[in-house]
Formats: C-alpha cells, sequence, structure tokens
C-alpha cells in the first residue's frame, strides 16, 4: 500500500473541487438561461422532500406509543405526502407559491437588515448593510408586484445565479490550493 502525501492529495482534491465548481458554473448558467426550467427543477426536489418526509412521519407513526399519537402522526405524514404530491403533480403552481414565499423571505431580510444597520449606525462598514437592505426590499418589491409572472424568471434566476456564484469561489479557492501545494514540499512520512 502506497502511502500518499499530504501534498499530492491536497493537490488531487483540488483538481476534483476545480471540477466540481466548473459544473457548478454550467449548470448556474442553464439556470439562469431557463428560470422557469429550473424553478421547475427546484418546486420537484422540494416536493420530493415533502413527500420523503411524510413517509418517515408515516413509519414513526406506526412506531409510536398510544393510539393518539399514532393517529397524530399518521395524518400529519398523510398530510406531507399529499401536500408533496400536490406539488408534484401542478408543478407551475408550487412554483407560484415558492416565489411568494422567497418574496415574503427577501422582505423580512431587507427590513432586519437596515434595523440592523440602523443599531450599528456608527461602525465602520455598516453601510454595506443598509446597501443590501434595499436591495432585497427593492428585490422582494420587484417580486411582489409583478407576481404571478415574476414566478417565471426570480427562483430559477436566483438559484442560477448562486450556483456561478458558488462555483466561481469554489473555482476560486481550489486554485489558490492549487497554487499553495505546488510551491509548498512537506517532508515524506517515513
Amino acid at each position: 500500500m502506497t502511502s500518499q502525501s499530504p501534498v499530492s492529495f491536497l493537490h488531487k482534491a483540488s483538481g476534483w473541487s476545480v471540477a466540481w465548481g466548473v459544473l457548478l458554473i454550467v449548470f448556474g448558467i442553464l439556470a439562469v438561461g431557463s428560470p422557469l426550467v429550473a424553478a421547475v427543477a427546484v418546486n420537484a426536489v422540494i416536493a420530493w422532500l415533502i413527500v420523503l418526509g411524510g413517509a418517515v412521519h408515516l413509519v414513526m407513526a406506526f412506531h409510536a406509543r398510544g393510539a393518539g399519537s399514532v393517529i397524530w402522526r399518521a395524518l400529519v405524514g398523510l398530510a406531507y405526502v399529499v401536500f408533496g404530491g400536490y406539488l408534484l403533480m401542478h408543478p407551475l403552481l408550487g412554483v407560484a407559491s415558492l416565489t411568494l414565499l422567497l418574496a415574503s423571505l427577501f422582505l423580512i431580510e431587507g427590513v432586519l437588515d437596515i434595523v440592523l444597520y440602523a443599531r450599528l449606525r456608527p461602525a465602520h462598514g455598516t453601510g454595506w448593510l443598509l446597501l443590501d437592505g434595499l436591495v432585497t426590499l427593492l428585490l422582494s418589491l420587484l417580486i411582489w408586484v409583478h407576481w404571478p409572472s415574476s414566478s417565471v424568471w426570480a427562483i430559477g434566476t436566483l438559484v442560477g445565479v448562486s450556483m456561478i456564484m458558488s462555483g466561481v469561489a469554489r473555482v476560486m479557492m481550489s486554485l489558490a490550493a492549487r497554487r499553495l501545494t505546488s510551491t509548498t514540499t512537506l517532508p515524506k512520512a517515513a
């Protein structure tokens, strides 16, 4: 069995990390290019996770003690399965619902960022909090005002941009690690 040095292990791992980052960038570009398709895919993943959660609730219901607990957990599990199945059968309705949820989240985040800015205003660099809060509020308003048509672009575009940013960050960090490993030589283990 050959022993691999830490430097060669890091070099090899960074290569896989670069490949994963490039895939994230490609998928992100595809999501931005077809935001409705990406939104439907996100809806499908969430719907399947809800169905899986329902299945777990149903299984756990039969391990619960007491008739009331079994019935309650079974009803919760059935509700999950029905709701997840409904989202799978009606993906555009699911995307529209997720878009409203996203707009609500952005509204709350924007308000909280602005409140945090007001509390931390004397500190250096808090202007970025205010900018973040205002941009997040603006995005929330854009989604709300144009809903339900914003469902066509909002989720897919935001997921795509997030994937692109994550991919770029991963590639850059992996390339930095590769440069570091190519300039570092550690003694081999005996």
